[in-house]
C-alpha cells in the first residue's frame, strides 16, 4: 500500500465520492444478502406450511428490494467513477506538469513511448483500481463478513464446517498476489518498450525509408512483440495455474456442505429454506474470495502502474531555482564563462573543459569546430539546460543561477539545428514565444527571417495548418526560416542560432545573414555553425575541440594562423574552388 500512501494527494481531496459510493455498496451489499432470508421465509414459512396467500405480498417485497437495489448500484457506481475521473484529473495534471519542469538530463535517458505509455495506460490502470477495485474490495469483505454472520446464526456447525477450506484458500490468493505483481510490472515495461519501439519508427519513417531499413525495423518490431507476448504469456500462466486450485477448494466447500447440511436437514436440526439459504450464502462467500483474485490483479496492475507514475514524480530536478529569483524589466545581455567545466552523466566523457570567455552586450560570438567538439553545451548552459560541474556562468555580473528560469529562457532566443515545429496553423507557430504578439509584429519577423514570400504562397497564407511535425511540404530551409522568425518575435537580449543555416541554400542564407544583422544588432548573439560564411562577422570566433577552446580571435586573425580555424577554411574554400573549376 506504499505506493497509494505516496500517491494519496492526488485522490484524498476527493474522498467524498469515495464515502458516498462505499455507503451506497454497504446497502446494496446489506440487500444482496436479504434475499437468501427471503428465500427462508418463503420455504419454511409459506410454502412448506401451504400459506399461498402470502406470495403475493412477498413478490411485491422482492419488487421493491430491487427498485431500491437498483437506485444504490446506479449511484455506488457514478460516485466511484466521479471519485477515479478526478482523481486521475489532477494526476495526469501533475505529471504532465513535472515533464514540462524535468531537466534535458532527464530526457537524455527518457523514451518518448515508454512516457506516453506512463501517460495514458498506467495512469488508465490507476485509475480503474481507484473506480473500482477499492470499492469492489468493501464489497466483497462486507458479504462475506455479513454472509458468514447469518450462516454461523442459521447453524453454527454447518457454518464451520463449510468454513474449514477458506483459510486454505485465503493462503492461495496471498501466494497468487506474490507472483502476478512483478508479472504486471513487466507487463507495463514491456508495452512501454513497445510503444517507443512504434512511435521511433513513425517518427523516423523518412530515415528507414531512405535506407531500404523496413524489414530491420519489423525484425526489431516483432522482437519487442514477442517480448510483450511472453511476459503475457508468463501472467496468463500464473492465472491458469492458481485459479483452477482456488475454484477446488470452493468445491470443497460446496461438498461438505452438500453432505453435511443434508444429514442435519434428515434429523431435523436444520429446515430446508435453511438449507437452501446455506447454499446461497456460501456462493455469496466463495464467489468473492475467488473474485479476491480478480481484484488482487486490479490492484497488482494499479500498484504497478503507480509505481512507475512515482517514478516520474519522484524524478530529481536538477535545475532549480533560488527562493527569490531575480526577474529584472531587461538585461543587457552580458555573458562571462569562468572556468567552467560540465559532464552530463559519471559514465559520459567532459563535454566542456575549463572554458572562459567575455562576451560583452551586443557582440557577436562564433562557434566553430567538429562535432561533439562542445559548441552546443556552451549555448545550453546559458539557457541552465544543464548546470555546469564547475565554474561559473554570469549573466550581467550576475550567476545566472540567480535569475528565474522562466524569465532568463523568455530573454533568450534559441533556434535549434533541427527546426520543430507544432501541428498548427503558421502564424501560431511564429507566435508561440510571445502569444499576444499581433499579426502586423508577425509578418514583420517573417519578414525578417526571409520567411514571408513563401508563407504568402501557402493556400491560407499565416493561417494554414501544418501537419504532424509541421509537415505539409514544407522544405528544411523553409522550416528553418519560421522557427528563426519565430525566435526574432520574443525580441531577445541574447540570441542563439545553433547551425540555424544549415538547411538552406548559399542563396538564402546570404539573404538570412543580411536580415539578421539588423536583428543582432544590440543584442549578444552566438551563431554555432559549421560554414566559415556564417561566422565572418563575428566579433570573436571560439574554435572548439574535445570540449576546449583551442583559438579565439577574428575572422582575419584566426586565417593568419596556421590552426584548426586556417584548416577548416582551407577545405571549405578549397572545395568550392574545385567546383568552380569544374564549371569552368
Amino acid at each position: 500500500m506504499e505506493t497509494f500512501k505516496k500517491l494519496k494527494d492526488f485522490y484524498w481531496p476527493f474522498k467524498k465520492y469515495f464515502f458516498f459510493s462505499v455507503l451506497f455498496v454497504v446497502i446494496v451489499t446489506g440487500i444482496t444478502v436479504v434475499y437468501p432470508i427471503l428465500l427462508q421465509i418463503t420455504i419454511d414459512d409459506v410454502v412448506t406450511p401451504g400459506k399461498y396467500q402470502l406470495i403475493p405480498y412477498l413478490a411485491i417485497g422482492f419488487m421493491l428490494i430491487m427498485i431500491v437495489k437498483g437506485v444504490a448500484n446506479f449511484l455506488q457506481q457514478y460516485l466511484g467513477d466521479l471519485f477515479g475521473v478526478k482523481s486521475v484529473y489532477r494526476l495526469r495534471d501533475e505529471l504532465y506538469k513535472k515533464l514540462q519542469r524535468l531537466s534535458f538530463s532527464y530526457y537524455d535517458n527518457a523514451r518518448t513511448g515508454d512516457l506516453m505509455s506512463r501517460l495514458t495506460m498506467d495512469v488508465e490502470g490507476f485509475r480503474f483500481f481507484l473506480a473500482a477495485g477499492f470499492r469492489e474490495l468493501i464489497r466483497v469483505t462486507l458479504l462475506i463478513v455479513i454472509s458468514l454472520g447469518v450462516m454461523f446464526y442459521y447453524s453454527i456447525p454447518l457454518a464451520l464446517v463449510t468454513m474449514a477450506a477458506m483459510p486454505f484458500l485465503a493462503v492461495v490468493v496471498f501466494k497468487f498476489d506474490k507472483k502476478v505483481h512483478p508479472a504486471f510490472r513487466n507487463i507495463r515495461k514491456s508495452l512501454g518498450r513497445l510503444n517507443t519501439r512504434i512511435q521511433e519508427n513513425v517518427s523516423g519513417m523518412n530515415t528507414v525509408k531512405s535506407l531500404s531499413k523496413e524489414d530491420f525495423e519489423i525484425d526489431r518490431f516483432t522482437n519487442s512483440n514477442a517480448d510483450y507476448k511472453e511476459v503475457n504469456i508468463f501472467t496468463s500462466n500464473i492465472w491458469a495455474r492458481y485459479f483452477p486450485f482456488m475454484e477446488f477448494i470452493g468445491n470443497i466447500s460446496m461438498v461438505a456442505l452438500l453432505i453435511y447440511g443434508g444429514y442435519l436437514v434428515i434429523n431435523r436440526e436444520l429446515s430446508l429454506g435453511e438449507l437452501i439459504a446455506f447454499f446461497s450464502l456460501v456462493t455469496y462467500i466463495l464467489g468473492p474470495l475467488m473474485h479476491l483474485g480478480f481484484i488482487v490483479n486490479q490492484f497488482s496492475q494499479a500498484k504497478a502502474s503507480g509505481e512507475r507514475l512515482l517514478e516520474i514524480l519522484e524524478a530529481p530536478e536538477d535545475i532549480e531555482e533560488e527562493e527569490d529569483p531575480l526577474v529584472p524589466e531587461r538585461i543587457k545581455g552580458h555573458v562571462i564563462f569562468k572556468n567552467v567545466t560540465l559532464t552530463y552523466t559519471e559514465d559520459d566523457a567532459t563535454a566542456l573543459k575549463d572554458i572562459s570567455f567575455d562576451a560583452s552586450p551586443g557582440k557577436v560570438i562564433g562557434l566553430i569546430g567538429p562535432t561533439g567538439a562542445g559548441k552546443t553545451s556552451i549555448t545550453q548552459l546559458i539557457t541552465r539546460f544543464y548546470e555546469p560541474e564547475a565554474g561559473e556562468v554570469l549573466l550581467d555580473g550576475k550567476p545566472i543561477s540567480s535569475y528565474s528560469l522562466k524569465w532568463l529562457r523568455k530573454h533568450i532566443g534559441f533556434v535549434l539545428q533541427e527546426s520543430f515545429l507544432f501541428s498548427t496553423t503558421i502564424k501560431e507557430n511564429i507566435a508561440y514565444g510571445n502569444p499576444d504578439a499581433s499579426i502586423e509584429e508577425i509578418i514583420a519577423a517573417a519578414k525578417r527571417a526571409q520567411a514571408h514570400e513563401f508563407i504568402m504562397e501557402m493556400p491560407k497564407g499565416y493561417d494554414t495548418l501544418l501537419g504532424e511535425r509541421g509537415g505539409m511540404g514544407l522544405s528544411g530551409g523553409q522550416k528553418q526560416r519560421i522557427a528563426i522568425a519565430r525566435a526574432i518575435l520574443i525580441d531577445p537580449s541574447i540570441l542563439v542560432l545553433d547551425d540555424a543555416t544549415s538547411a538552406v541554400d548559399m542563396e538564402t542564407e546570404f539573404q538570412i545573414q543580411k536580415a539578421l544583422k539588423e536583428v543582432m544588432n544590440g543584442r549578444t548573439t552566438f551563431i554555432i555553425a559549421h560554414r566559415i560564411s556564417s561566422l565572418k562577422h563575428a566579433d570573436e570566433i571560439l574554435v572548439m575541440e574535445q570540449g576546449q577552446i583551442k583559438e579565439r580571435g577574428t575572422h582575419d586573425e584566426l586565417i593568419n594562423q596556421n590552426g584548426p580555424y586556417r584548416r577548416i577554411y582551407d577545405i571549405q574554400y578549397q572545395d568550392r574552388e574545385m567546383v568552380m573549376q569544374s564549371v569552368k
